[in-house]
């Protein structure tokens, strides 16, 4: 095999050195990019609970940060901001969010409705973005439950009761009222047999 020219070789040598030097610089652009980091990816809470959902970026320069909410009902914003300036909330959950400059947000008095997927997405100034899943499920407090049967069967007691009380007391009336009636028909056939015994 014989040897390259001179001037190829060193045309080769210096296209070989800017792809490594490409290589390089993406490199060292992707590792300054974007990075989220979700340290509970899916939480279990119950009604009325204040709810954390906490994440962590890094990036280069002031991001954009958004929180979208996603479930059977569709996809709503819920929150778009830049650390350090006012969060611009949507209607729906106005005091009901807190944000915070890692990106995490806070809801306050969650209900059944807000289980679903919350999806925050890091956005930096040259476009490169990331973003991840928290999964919500809210649950109804099961002493509750048990609280509202409780009453319900004290209350049924409660009427039993009273039932059983009436019952009593319209027997003890019938059987006075049946005593009277036999004594007065007792009396009357007495009377009515002393009638005779006059008569003859």
């Amino acid at each position: 095999m014989r040897p390259l020219p001179s001037g190829r070789r060193k045309s080769r040598g210096l296209s070989l050195g800017v792809l490594a030097l490409c290589l390089a610089a993406a490199r060292c652009l992707q590792s300054q990019g974007v990075s989220l980091y979700i340290p509970q990816s899916a939480i279990n809470a119950t009604v009325e609970e204040d709810i954390l959902l906490s994440v962590e970026y890094s990036c280069p320069g002031v991001p954009t940060i958004e929180w979208k909410y996603t479930s059977t009902w569709g996809v709503q914003k819920i929150v778009e901001w830049r650390p350090g300036t006012q969060a611009n909330i949507s209607q729906s959950h106005k005091d009901r969010v807190c944000t915070f400059d890692n990106g995490s947000i806070q809801l306050f008095s969650v209900g059944v409705r807000d289980s679903g997927y919350y999806v925050i997405t890091v956005t930096e100034r040259l476009g490169s973005s990331q973003f991840g899943t928290i999964v919500l499920h809210v649950s109804e407090i099961l002493y509750e439950d048990l609280h509202f049967v409780a009453v319900f069967l004290a209350l049924l007691a409660a009427v039993a009761a009273v039932l059983i009380s009436l019952m009593w007391v319209c027997n003890k009336c019938a059987y006075k009222f049946q005593r009277k009636r036999r004594h007065k028909l007792k009396e009357s056939t007495t009377e009515e047999i002393e009638l005779q015994d006059v008569e003859c």
